[in-house]
This record gives structure tokens, sequence and C-alpha cells, in this order.
């Protein structure tokens, strides 16, 4: 709302980090809550304000990890759709400050600062006002108002009131400028607030625009008849100060220049070292159909559909395709289309990765393994590279501290490098540091936690494609190349390992993959397409197959493989990147290999009639031998709340 002159919001996209909901509750510090409430609660927030809000919730993600035990993370996104004359905005000298919108009050006040700090068991009580209080209906009124200002042209600058609050948002509007705020105007929730609190209150639900002398009145007018509240509190002007007064008293002055460029850059030291950890040396199997049950039962596998059940993934009428796939609505996607405008053929597509154990390992390959995830669910669903953009979230632990700054700068530069090599820009981002939880014995250090987002345009959504397995006697190919790098992988951690060897990603290998697959979805020569990532080859292969309710039948011995591995679980499990199962229909085989005939790509079987999800490996014998059904309660169990 708050972009260029206030675009639409058409889609919301949460992705959540807890501890994991069976922790036990002696193992919760003081002053923390089980990661369940925290869980639970977190989840009805998003609904009921995305829901009221009538914003389709269409893309997301869970993640656990037992360090985010003090420092639950929530990512939380928008997509907007904003006509290209409108994304230019400025203030002038005269325009009237108007605040729209909620009124404010006391909860917010130090809410950015509260976010980067680290905590303690005492942080509830002394910090609990910091949490703002979200009104979803007021929220809602306050856009349909904005854009109907926007389109009559009575402002030609916006910005939401975020951390700081009045602060930041005047703050940065008159930065060129300089302004004068009369802090007594601004409407309050309640009587009491000091003129630093109405300052600095991050309440939400405000917007402050730049309205000029003459639009005023209209601008005033069109708010009241839409009950939202509109106040004029101050005015910019044009001598590069900023001006704060209470009741004709002045409480603040500063020179713009200084409050933008006052501070000197700080210098720190940053440094790492790889850390080594036990290298498993297991034992092979027969049979690793318990190891693939372990692992589609896993927190960070498991089916979601609780939590996506709870959320509107239809409104405004938009949906190509949502968050659960397949016969029965309830496979996992890897990315959502939506078409923004109704009756359009072209559409956008959301994807996110993440994998913050691989930075436990090496940073720059986990940077480079989340954005090559993000890109490669965009190729699954029918997308290519021409139009992508990313995004960055970095959470963090102390960046004071050498070794916490160190992994941040390495992930840093992975992020530059592969997207630099892809070709996708990053767009926007934010950053949360210090997410470092004291208690009398230890601190809690979150995981190197990256969320890379990519948005992509779409030409044609009738191309779209699903993952759920469409129809026996179909092929199924593994297009991409399998390495033995386990290092950080689910399997390893289900056995209580980490490992060394992280993905990697070789990002020329990696683009001519994407675009030769690109080409094979444009031509309607793939029938479903689901990326391998979590769990690898099997998971990916067993998602297909309950997801469409067919079997699948595959060999390994036909896997396109970087060297010679020899072993069964190297070829299951492993997580290299840019890898994909592919189902093509037989009478399209020759035009599909035709397109993938320079990358690596193996067909490794067929999808089959009868519900059992079937793996032969290097030695001829059967591997994996499980009913579909099987693996599709074992996945789904684990959070059927």
């Amino acid at each position: 709302m708050g972009t260029g002159l206030g675009g639409k919001p058409i889609l919301n996209t949460d992705v959540f980090c807890f501890a994991p909901p069976d922790t036990l509750q002696e193992k919760i510090p003081p002053g923390v809550l089980h990661p369940k409430r925290i869980f639970r609660g977190v989840v009805a927030g998003v609904r009921d304000y995305g829901n009221r809000t009538g914003i389709p919730t269409a893309n997301g993600a869970l993640y656990f990890d037992e360090r985010y035990l003090g420092n639950p993370i929530v990512f939380c996104g928008t997509v907007g759709l904003i006509p290209k004359d409108m994304c230019e905005k400025n203030a002038n000298p005269g325009d009237a400050i108007v605040v729209v919108g909620g009124r404010t009050g006391r909860d917010g006040i130090h809410g950015a600062t509260f976010s980067s700090v680290e905590l303690h068991e005492k942080s509830e009580q002394t910090s609990g006002g910091a949490v703002q209080i979200g009104n979803a209906i007021t929220e809602k009124a306050l856009l349909d108002v904005l854009l109907q200002a926007r389109d009559k042209g009575l402002y030609h600058c916006i910005t939401d009131c975020g951390a700081g609050g009045l602060s930041s948002a005047v703050g940065e509007m008159g930065q060129d400028l300089g302004a004068v705020v009369n802090l007594e105007k601004v409407p309050l929730k309640y009587e009491g607030l000091s003129y630093t609190e109405i300052w600095i209150s991050e309440a939400q639900e405000r917007m402050v625009i730049a309205v000029a002398p003459e639009k005023e009145a209209e601008l005033l007018t069109l708010c009241k008849s839409e009950n939202v509240e509109a106040t004029v509190i101050g005015r910019f002007t044009n001598d590069k100060t900023l001006r704060l007064f209470y009741n004709a008293q002045p409480v603040g002055e500063i020179d713009m220049d200084f409050l933008h460029n006052g501070i000197p850059r700080l210098e720190r030291k940053a440094t790492w070292h790889k850390t080594v950890f036990e290298e498993p040396n297991m034992p092979e199997k027969g049979d690793y159909g318990v190891d693939l049950k372990k692992i589609l039962s896993a927190w960070n596998v498991c089916s979601k559909e609780w939590v996506i059940r709870q959320y509107d993934h239809e409104v405004q009428g938009g949906s190509v395709l949502k968050p659960l796939q397949g016969v029965n609505n309830d496979g996992p996607g890897d990315a959502c289309i939506i078409t923004p405008v109704l009756g359009s053929r072209k559409g956008i597509i959301v994807s996110n990765g993440m994998n913050p154990r691989y930075g436990d390992i090496e940073p720059y390959n986990m940077a480079a393994s989340a954005i090559d995830e993000a890109l490669r669910q965009i190729i699954a669903v029918g997308g290519n590279l021409g139009q992508v953009a990313l995004l960055d979230n970095f959470c963090w632990g102390n960046t004071n501290k050498p070794d916490r700054l160190g992994s941040l700068v390495k992930t840093a530069q992975g992020c530059y490098d592969v997207a630099v090599a892809y070709g996708t820009p990053f767009i926007s981002g934010k950053d949360s540091l210090n997410n470092e939880f004291i208690t009398e014995k230890e601190t809690i250090v979150i995981p190197p936690t990256l969320l890379i987002s990519a948005v992509a345009v779409m030409d044609d959504v009738r191309k779209a494609i699903s993952m759920d397995a469409k129809a026996p006697g179909n092929l199924i190919y593994l297009v991409g190349l399998t390495r033995p790098e386990l290092g950080g992988s689910h399997y390893y951690h289900v056995h209580g390992y980490k490992g060394n060897n992280v993905p990697t990603v070789d990002t020329a290998l990696g683009k001519k993959i994407m675009d030769a697959l690109s080409r094979a979805t444009e031509w309607r020569t793939v029938r479903s397409c689901h990326d391998c990532s979590e769990g690898g080859l099997a998971v990916a292969a067993a998602e297909m197959a309950f997801s469409g309710g067919y079997g699948i039948t595959i060999d390994l011995k036909v896997v396109a493989t970087e060297g010679v591995i020899h072993r069964n679980d190297t070829l299951l499990f492993s997580e290299s990147n840019t890898r994909f199962v592919v189902e093509v229909q037989p009478e399209h085989r020759q035009q599909f290999e035709d397109i993938i005939k320079d990358i690596p790509h193996g067909l490794l079987g067929k999808v089959t009639p009868e519900p059992q999800f079937k793996v032969y490996g290097l030695n001829n014998k059967t591997v994996i031998n499980e009913n579909i059904y099987d693996l599709k309660e074992t996945w789904q169990a684990p959070l059927r709340w």
C-alpha cells in the first residue's frame, strides 16, 4: 500500500519458523511459551487478518528447529498490483501531512528495536507493549479508500507507519524537504500518551500521505464518506529541518541531512571457519522404506494441511494453482499461481526456498541452494526465468560477534553470485539481527536463516503444471545431476547426523536445465513436475505418487550422476540442487528427449495403476516397496491436529 502511489494487495505469503511442537515442557526456559502454543497463535493471527482483509494467502512454508525455541520467526509478505504510471512518488513543499486510518496507541512502541535485541526471561514483562494490536477491518477500509484517492489523484506521496511509526514515515517522506508536525493533532486510541509515545508508536493500520493544499478538502471528504479517519497533522516545508510541536510548544528539532546521514557507517570484524562435523558411515540396507517414512513424517517434510486449510486461497477469484494439489487436493504444491487481472491469461508465480541446516555447514552454499530452490519451483509449475525477481529475508544471531557476522557475509556473497548468474535481481528484502535468547545456562542462537522468495511473470496460466502423477503408463524422468551431497540432508538428520557435503549449485548447468525444462512445459510435453528438495528423489517421487493416487516404479541405475555413486541411499536421498522429477506421456517421449538431450537426465520408470511406490536399486533388487496410501498417512499424520 505504500509502494509508489499505492498498490492493491493481491496475494499473501507466510513462512513460520518454530521449535518442534513436541518439545518437552521441561526444556522450555522461563519466560518462553511452548512452541505449540506459539504455533497455534501465529497461524490464527495470520488466518484472521488475511482472510478478513480479503487477500488470498496462497504461498508459504513451515520450518522447525530446536534453536527457534527462544526466538520464533514469522515472515509475512504481500504481492501487489500497481498501475505502471503510479510507481513514482514525491512530497512537495507546502503539502499537508495527513495521517489516514487507525488511531495511535501505546502498542508497538519500540517494536522495531525490540525485534533486534537479545531476549531473556523478563522480556515478556518488560517489552510486552512492543507488539502491535492489529484490526483487519480498519485495514480493509483504509485500503479501499486509498485506492479511490490514488485514482482520483488526491495525493502524490504515501508511506506506511512501520518501524518507528510517524518518526520514520514523516522523516523519510520529508528527507529532502523538511517538515513541521503538530503532535497533539494525531488521533489517539485513548488519553495519556506523551508526545514521545505519539511520535514513535508503531500502531497498525496507519498511512501517511502528502496532499496538495487544493486537494485537502476533497481527500478528507472522501475518507469521511468511507468512515476512515484522516487528519492533517502538519506540513512539509523547504528548510530541510524537522520540527515537532506539542500544544504549540517546540519538543523536537533536527536537521534532515544529519537525521539521514549523520551516523558514520560501522566497521565490524567478520570471521568464518568451517566446522567439520562427523561424517556418518551408515551400513547399507536392503530396504529403505522405513527411512523414507521417517523423512516423510519429519516436521520439516510432513503435510502442512492443518495450517493451509485455515487460509483462503481463492478470495479475489484469481487462483490458478493453489498450495494443495492432486486428486484430493492435499498434495504439496511447489509454487502458487494467480491471475491478478481477471480475464487475462497472464499470471504471477510465487515460490520460496530455505534450508537453515545447510548454513550450519556452509553459509554460502545455503544461500545458493535457497535461490536455486525458489527458482526451480517456478520452473516446476510451468514458469521460466524470463521475468523473475527475488526477495531476501535474513534472520541472524548477534552480528557484533565476528563468527555470526562472518556467516552473514558469506551468505550475502552467495546471494549476489547466484542471483547475478541466474539473471534474477533482488528487488526487496529485510533483516532481523540479534535473534538470541539468554538463559541462566546458555544462549540459544537461532540457526542462520535465509528465506528467498521469488516472483515470476507467466504469460499463459493455461500452461500451469501441478505436481501430482496423472495417469498410468506415463514415463518418469529425473532431470538434473545427482551428486553425493547428503550434508545437512533430512536423511542424515533423521539418523542424528549433519555431515559435511552440503549441496552446491552449478549455475551454468542449472540455467541450462531450467531453460530446457521451461521449453518442454511451454510445448506441452510435461504432464506433471516436482522439484527435488527436502528428502531428495525418493520423497519427491513418493509425493507425486500419493498426490495423484497412482503408483510409481523407478530404477536407480539410470540416475544421471556426477562420477560413480555406489550407494542406493545416496541416490535416493541426496538433496542435490536443480533436479526435477518429470512425468511425460509416451507419445511425447521423443519430443521431450529432444529438448533435454544436452542436459543430464534419466528415464527412471513409469506411473503404474497399482498403488505401490517401488524403487529398484543398483543391484536390481527392490530397495523400497511401499503402499502409497501408507506413505501418505505417514506424511499427513504429524500435523493432523
